[in-house]
């Protein structure tokens, strides 16, 4: 069982944390199911020369506030890794705690204000902010931009990069800050259709996104919507409806039915989860938890230090969703970000793709 000295015992236990419960629970649970997957495969080989791995199912709920909760729950279980958090207002609370409990962090977060925490296959804002800025800028052309931005580290950190590029380029920008979970966005949405903007820019989690592009589509004004990457989710269309979701061009990543390389991982998921639609961020904590995995073939897997220099020597890995290399950083350098709109199924289509090298 997992507990004790995590090299004395018969299971190795790895926690899993997300938003398990809440607004995101829905890729919170897709999330778990990926790493579930993984660990299913990696215990069917024989796991860690003849050790299974348990998971800890830690659930943060997207909260900062329960961040440190989350992480002393891990500890507490004494695991040997994490794979998450998510959400980066997470992260920046509890990372600095794993790594000094030396759990090795596999993390999901997009802020670059948690580079050196860890390593993630995750793309972060530096290379994220690029893309939309060259796609608003060279498909959309806006005179102006109006943000809609819930308080948050990541969200936050994603319109601030685009406003600095934006504005040297003589786009008139305005923002109207907005918390998460209200029952609807009416008035910030009147607000920031006030001047008139081009673009109305949704940098928000999917579960207030969906709200913020249904009451645009309900204006009938003829802003475009450009919703930041951690909309990308199928709970955004199921809430904001096709129209609304279609009148929105998004930042993300290819969905795994786009992936070539996520072709086995779409079986085996079907397989172990009838019924359950395979998401775009359980694909990454799928690949995660492979690449630490792998990092304890030639490493001691109870040892911190080398288990974070094995995962930042990762190349080429083949993993669901492409290649993946780690750099000295413990980042991924060559992610796919793309620029997605929805087609009339409901599914989220691929109009642009940049291999960022950043």
């Amino acid at each position: 069982m997992v507990g004790g000295d995590p090299s004395t015992y018969g299971t190795i236990g790895i926690a899993v944390e997300g938003p398990l419960t809440g607004a995101q629970a829905s890729n919170g649970q897709d999330m778990l199911r990926g790493v579930q997957l993984a660990v299913k495969q990696y215990n069917a080989k024989g796991g860690y020369y003849g050790r299974k791995v348990q998971i800890v199912k830690v659930d943060d709920q997207a909260n900062p506030a329960l961040a440190k909760s989350a992480a002393n729950k891990a500890i507490k279980a004494k695991v040997a890794a994490v794979i998450g958090p998510y959400n980066s207002s997470v992260g920046l609370v509890n990372l600095p705690i794993y790594t000094k409990a030396k759990i090795v962090p596999v993390q999901m977060t997009s802020t670059d204000d948690t580079t050196g925490y860890g390593v993630t296959v995750q793309p972060k804002n530096s290379q994220i902010s690029p893309v939309e800025s060259t796609y608003i800028l060279g498909q959309m052309k806006p005179a102006k931009v109006a943000m809609i931005v819930t308080q948050s580290a990541y969200t936050e950190g994603m319109a601030a990069r685009l406003k600095a590029t934006l504005e040297p380029k003589g786009v008139l920008v305005t923002q109207v800050l907005v918390q998460e979970n209200q029952a609807d966005y009416k008035a910030a949405v009147q607000q920031a259709l006030t001047n008139n903007p081009t673009v109305v820019y949704l940098s928000t989690y999917f579960p207030e996104g969906a709200k913020i592009a249904a009451d645009l589509k309900a204006t009938g004004n003829p802003a475009k919507c450009f919703a930041g990457l951690a909309n990308q989710d199928p709970g955004f269309i199921t809430a904001a409806g096709i129209p609304a979701s279609q009148n929105c061009v998004f930042s993300g990543v290819p969905d795994p039915s786009q992936m070539p390389t996520a072709k086995s991982y779409l079986a085996a998921y079907g397989k172990a989860f009838p019924g359950k639609t395979a998401g775009t961020w359980g694909t990454f904590m799928y690949d995660s938890a492979n690449i630490l995995f792998a990092s304890w073939k030639k490493a001691d897997a109870f040892k911190y230090g080398k288990v974070i220099a094995r995962l930042k020597k990762t190349k080429n890995f083949p993993g669901a969703t492409g290649k993946i290399t780690i750099n000295s950083q413990g980042n991924r350098p060559n992610v796919p970000v793309s620029i997605l709109t929805v087609d009339s199924g409901g599914n989220f289509d691929v109009v642009y793709t940049d291999r960022t090298t950043k």
